[in-house]
């Protein structure tokens, strides 16, 4: 993951050129960073077939992320055709991420009195007591998946404490995930909206099992999310589709951005050895490096709005009803906005990034990742500090989100 020589300069500045979210060449997924560069120099708010547009500079994500009431995250007029009438519909213009206030509002407001900074201290032995235990069962391997063996299995246990999901009935969730959050490409095959359609149609029936023995056992508010949003408050209560829809929602989110943030920190450590070295000598260095790793290969590489009146964004006119494609991986190496972007520093400072929006649409989630990401890290790199790559790794092959499948690695 280190500046890659997969595109010449000609290349990317052709692909620039030509880019079309719906029909990306494939070494795009393996580092779409020189296009994203080329996009930044040559077309920063770049029209797209299907008439909307592409956003690169960071000024003009930061302008838009601001400014909700003209640029709205409800989806359903965009994901209609692209879902009809079906589960994936349903889920993603239900949950929190994809609507506006007041249903976001409510949201936000239950989810957020359950990650309080207290609650989320609570949750730090608990994690380092997983961390150690998943540590532990690789000592001795000769190769191990960082992914499979380590970095999935945090935010999936993490997220199901929070949920209480009983641990013997979290196999499916993390299969799950990748289902629904692959159908969220700009262009979904055939093949990703079926299996997409179905993770949500069997994930909602686990949940209305799991939302009706907690009704009948509430759990602890303060550390139970499910019990808060049943209970509500201020007498805010979420509808049974909501309820649903939300808790699919958490589990996402908290499963695929903190899931990649580690492999993509742990891949990192491995290109720059130097900055390795670094955080080995200076551990304190933790919290800058996660910042580092989060702007450097964002989890979360796309987000979308659309315009609900006449605009103007970096000269651009937007008329009512255009869709913006808000580039985050893009606006996080702006060099306008981080001094010498493409070179990973873990003491970077300041490090204003985009990896976790901004604005009203800020992640609810950010400290618990970031918890988890110093956790996880800094433990492995501890009792691992010679860990090399072993073989090829696997991207996951997504423009959206940006992490591995697979990672395979000898501990040394």
């Amino acid at each position: 993951m280190r500046a890659s020589r997969i595109w010449r300069p000609e290349e990317a500045e052709a692909a620039a050129q030509d880019f079309d979210l719906r029909r990306l060449p494939q070494k795009f997924y393996l580092d779409p960073y020189p296009v994203y560069r080329a996009l930044r120099e040559t077309a920063p708010v770049k029209p797209l077939p299907d008439g909307s547009l592409f956003l690169t500079r960071y000024d003009d994500l930061v302008a838009i992320y601001k400014d909700a009431a003209t640029f709205s995250s409800d989806k359903r007029e965009e994901f209609r055709p692209k879902y009809g009438e079906s589960p994936l519909y349903e889920h993603h213009t239900t949950s929190l991420v994809f609507n506006d206030a007041p249903l976001h509002t409510r949201v936000r407001r239950l989810i957020a009195g359950a990650l309080t900074p207290r609650a989320i201290a609570d949750l730090a032995p608990d994690l380092e007591a997983l961390v150690g235990d998943l540590l532990g069962a690789m000592d001795g391997r000769a190769e191990v998946d960082l992914i499979e063996d380590f970095a999935a299995k945090i935010p999936v246990e993490v997220i199901g404490n929070l949920l209480a999901v009983p641990r013997g009935e979290r196999g499916e969730l993390r299969a799950w995930s990748l289902a629904i959050l692959g159908a969220l490409e700009p262009a979904p095959t055939p093949t990703a909206l079926e299996a997409g359609n179905r993770a949500v149609t069997d994930m909602s029936t686990y949940l209305s099992g799991l939302i009706a023995a907690r009704r009948a056992r509430p759990g602890d508010p303060a550390r139970d999310v499910l019990t808060r949003l049943l209970q509500g408050e201020d007498g805010e209560r979420l509808g049974p589709s909501e309820l649903i829809h939300n808790c699919i929602f958490l589990l996402n989110a908290g499963h695929e951005t903190t899931t990649n943030l580690i492999g993509n920190a742990l891949a990192l450590l491995c290109a720059w050895e130097g900055e390795r070295r670094r955080l080995i000598e200076a551990p304190d260095l933790i919290a800058p490096a996660i910042e580092e790793f989060l702007r450097f290969e964002s989890s979360n590489q796309l987000g979308n709005r659309r315009a609900t009146r006449e605009a103007e964004i970096g000269g651009v006119k937007i008329g009512p009803g255009q869709l913006v494609t808000l580039g985050i991986g893009a606006a996080n190496r702006d060099p306008k906005a981080f001094d010498d972007p493409e070179r990973l520093d873990l003491a970077r400072s300041p490090n204003r990034h985009l990896a976790f929006a901004a604005g009203p649409h800020q992640c609810a989630g950010l400290a618990l990742a970031r918890l988890e990401g110093r956790v996880a890290i800094s433990a492995f790199l501890k009792r691992y500090p010679r860990f090399a790559l072993a073989g090829e790794p696997t991207l996951g092959g997504r423009a959206r989100f940006r992490g591995f499948l697979r990672l395979p690695a000898r501990l040394g």
